[in-house]
C-alpha cells in the first residue's frame, strides 16, 4: 500500500517496434509465425487504394493468411465510427488484428480488439473518467500489428485510443497499457504517400508530444499514489526515461520537419520524422501530455466548417496535429514559470540562442520560437482562421474541463479563467 499522497515510481511500457524501409512485406510471415487463422485488417477508404495497404495484402496472400478487410474507419473517429468497427470485430471472431493507417485507423483497431475481447462490456465501461467509467481491463486482448502510414500520432507504441464523443463535442479516449499493439511495423516508405499538409500536421503532433511530455508534471508530484499497481495510469508525468525520448524527438523535428513538409520525395527527412514519431510516442506514452492536447480535443470536436487541405474526407475536420499546435505558444508561455530550464532547453533545441536569456523570459522565448516555426510552415493564423470567434471560448473551455487525465499533468495548476485566457491568446498567432 502507498503511504504517500503522490506517486514514487514510474513504469515504462511500449510496443515492440520493427523499423526498416520495405519491412511491411514481412507481415505475412509474422502472421504465419503467430498461427493466425482469421485476421481483421483495418484501414480507411483513401488508404485502401494506396501502396501501403497493397503491400500488406500481397504479403498476406503470398503466405496464405486468411483475412477480412474493414475500410470504413473514419478519419478523426467518433464514438459511432468506433462502435461500427467494434460490431464488425465482434461478428468476425478474429484471432489477430492488423491496422494500416494513421492514428485514426490504429486507434479504431485498438478499440475493436478491446470490445471484441470483452463482449459483455458497455461502450462507456473503458472510456476515460469522468466521461466514461475508466474500468480496468481484465481479459487478454488479441495480438495487434500496427503499420503506421503517417509520422505523427505514435499510436503504434501506446495504449491510447482517441475518438470524438459527438454528444459532448469533445474528444476523449481509452487509455490502458493493455491496448498497446504487439508490434509496430515502422516502414518509412509509407510516409512518402503523405500529402504535404498531412506531413505538417502529423509533424506538429510529434512536436507537441515531445514538448508536453518533456514539460509535464514530474511523476513523483502526481497524485494520488496508486493503492495497487493496476491503477497506475499510462500517463504518469515526466520521468527520466521519457525525457530521453522527448529530447531526441525534438532534435529530429528541429532538423527535419520543414524538409519533410516541403519535399515529399525527401526520403531522409520523411524517414527521420517517422522515427521521431515513434520516439515521441514512447516518451508521451509513459509521461503523458498536458494542456495543448487537453485543449485540442474541443477545438477538433466543435469544428463547424473548416476543411483541412490535403485530407480526402467528406466532413469538416481540424486535423489533430493542427488542433494541438495552435495553442502551443500560449500554453508554453503559461507553463514556463514552473520549469523554466526545460522550456529554455526546448527553445534551444528548436534553434533559438538562449545563452543570454533570463529564466523569467523562458515562456516568452519558447512561445516566440514556436510562432516563427509555425509561420515558416504556413500554419493558419490561430483559432480565428479555422472558424472560431471569442463567442466560442466558453464552449471550448467546457470541452477542456473533462480532459483531466491529461490537463492534470500540466506543471502549472490552472482555473477555468486561465483556460479562457489561453484560448483567447490562441485566436491569433502572428
Amino acid at each position: 500500500m502507498c503511504e504517500r499522497k503522490t506517486d514514487y515510481a514510474f513504469e515504462m511500457a511500449c510496443s515492440n517496434i520493427r523499423y526498416g524501409a520495405g519491412v511491411t512485406r514481412e507481415i505475412g510471415m509474422d502472421l504465419q509465425n503467430m498461427g493466425a487463422r482469421n485476421v481483421c485488417l483495418m484501414t480507411d477508404r483513401t488508404l485502401s487504394q494506396l501502396p501501403p495497404v497493397g503491400v500488406v495484402l500481397d504479403s498476406l496472400t503470398k503466405h496464405g493468411v486468411k483475412y477480412k478487410i474493414y475500410e470504413d474507419v473514419r478519419v478523426e473517429p467518433t464514438d459511432k465510427s468506433f462502435k461500427a468497427a467494434i460490431d464488425f470485430a465482434k461478428q468476425g471472431h478474429f484471432d489477430v488484428y492488423v491496422a494500416v493507417g494513421g492514428g485514426s485507423v490504429i486507434d479504431t483497431c485498438k478499440a475493436a480488439n478491446l470490445y471484441a475481447s470483452h463482449p459483455e462490456a458497455e461502450f462507456l465501461d473503458f472510456v476515460n473518467a469522468p466521461i466514461g467509467k475508466g474500468k480496468p481491463i481484465t481479459a487478454t486482448l488479441k495480438p495487434l500489428i500496427a503499420v503506421p502510414t503517417t509520422a505523427g500520432t505514435g499510436s503504434e507504441t501506446t495504449g491510447v485510443a482517441i475518438f470524438d464523443f459527438e454528444n459532448l463535442k469533445a474528444k476523449t479516449g481509452i487509455a490502458n497499457r493493455a491496448l498497446k499493439p504487439t508490434l509496430g511495423m515502422v516502414d518509412p516508405l509509407h510516409t512518402l504517400h503523405m500529402p504535404s499538409r498531412v506531413a505538417a500536421n502529423s509533424g506538429f503532433d510529434v512536436l507537441c508530444h515531445a514538448l508536453e511530455s518533456f514539460t509535464a508534471l514530474p511523476y513523483y508530484l502526481r497524485s494520488p499514489c496508486p493503492s495497487n499497481p493496476i491503477n497506475r495510469p499510462a500517463y504518469q508525468g515526466s520521468n527520466p526515461i521519457s525525457d530521453v525520448w522527448a529530447r531526441h524527438a525534438l532534435k529530429i523535428v528541429a532538423k527535419y520537419l520543414k524538409r519533410a513538409v516541403r519535399d515529399a520525395g525527401d526520403v531522409e527527412a520523411r524517414s527521420s520524422m517517422h522515427l521521431a514519431s515513434v520516439f515521441a510516442g514512447i516518451g508521451f506514452g509513459n509521461a503523458g501530455v498536458h494542456l495543448c492536447h487537453g485543449m485540442s480535443y474541443p477545438i477538433a470536436g466543435n469544428v463547424k466548417t473548416h476543411r483541412a487541405k490535403g485530407y480526402n474526407v467528406e466532413h469538416p475536420i481540424v486535423p489533430h496535429g493542427l488542433s494541438v499546435v495552435l495553442t502551443s505558444p500560449a500554453v508554453f508561455a503559461f507553463t514556463a514559470n514552473m520549469c523554466p530550464e526545460r522550456h529554455l532547453e526546448a527553445a534551444q533545441i528548436l534553434g533559438t540562442d538562449v545563452s543570454s536569456i533570463k529564466k523569467d523570459d523562458a515562456g516568452r522565448v519558447l512561445a516566440d520560437t514556436l510562432r516563427s516555426f509555425l509561420y515558416d510552415l504556413e500554419v493558419e493564423d490561430g483559432l480565428s482562421s479555422i472558424g472560431y470567434t471569442k463567442e466560442d471560448i466558453p464552449s471550448l473551455v467546457k470541452g477542456t474541463i473533462p480532459q483531466e487525465r491529461v490537463t492534470k499533468l500540466s506543471p502549472r495548476a490552472h482555473t477555468e479563467e486561465d483556460l479562457t485566457a489561453l484560448f483567447a491568446a490562441s485566436m491569433k498567432l502572428y
